[in-house]
């Protein structure tokens, strides 16, 4: 059986199930909240210690400002509400991506990480304003500014997940098969499951399922 320390989720299709349920993008966003909840909860019972969740790119700048601004002001509302219900369940927060939000945003982000900072029941990484592209760039004029030796081992320290082990498994929802510029140095090895259904379609029971199915798989990492 395959040990699972790592599940990374694009959480795909929120802006297509609110417009084809709610006639509203924002509602989808809002309803792909509660399946972040019960995922949350699912990975702590199945014992995984990392998860990291692709919650806004680089690339989604390019959205309609009132779809951005909502969004932001969904996760403010979950910082204000929740953290402390997260704190109290020894789960820690960490964001990976450049913290270039509202002044009341990064200064919320900061304060969950460092309320959270030394608990040990599950890493959450919320990828937000990430890239990879920008990530791996960014690592390789690191190592050049200190003159160290470009290798894996000291790539690895210049990235933003350099405490955090690669995803054992990849899960993408939305009926989409891409990466989408996520984790694209930490993803060299993972399984990928790509599911059909739109995120707030995503239950509990489709989690379990394919984490069943990724123990079952044979990893070879190269060799036979």
């Amino acid at each position: 059986m395959n040990p699972l320390n790592h599940v990374a989720i694009i959480m795909d299709g929120n802006g297509r199930w609110g417009l084809k349920y709610k006639n509203s993008r924002n509602a989808g966003h809002r309803e792909g909240l509660n399946t972040v909840e019960k995922i949350i909860k699912t990975t702590i019972t199945q014992k995984i210690k990392h998860l990291t969740l692709y919650a806004f790119s680089t690339e989604n700048w390019k959205r309609p400002k009132a779809e951005i601004k909502y969004l932001f002001s969904l996760l403010e509302s979950f910082l204000i509400n929740k953290i402390d219900e997260l704190h109290k369940q020894n789960i820690k927060l960490k964001i990976i991506g450049v913290k270039n939000f509202s002044p009341n945003l990064n200064k919320l982000l900061k304060q969950s990480e460092k309320k959270t900072q030394k608990n040990t029941k599950l890493q959450i990484n919320l990828a937000l304003n990430y890239g990879s592209k920008f990530e791996l760039i960014n690592a390789f004029k690191k190592l050049k500014k200190v003159k160290k030796t470009i290798n894996e081992k000291n790539l690895k320290n210049y990235l933003q997940t350099k405490d955090i082990p690669d995803p054992d498994l990849l899960i993408r929802t939305g009926n989409t098969k891409r990466l989408s510029n996520f984790l694209l140095w930490q993803l060299a090895y993972s399984e990928i499951f790509f599911e059909k259904k739109l995120w707030p379609e995503f239950t509990v029971k489709d989690y379990n399922k394919i984490i069943k199915n990724f123990r079952k798989t044979k990893r070879n990492y190269g060799s036979v």
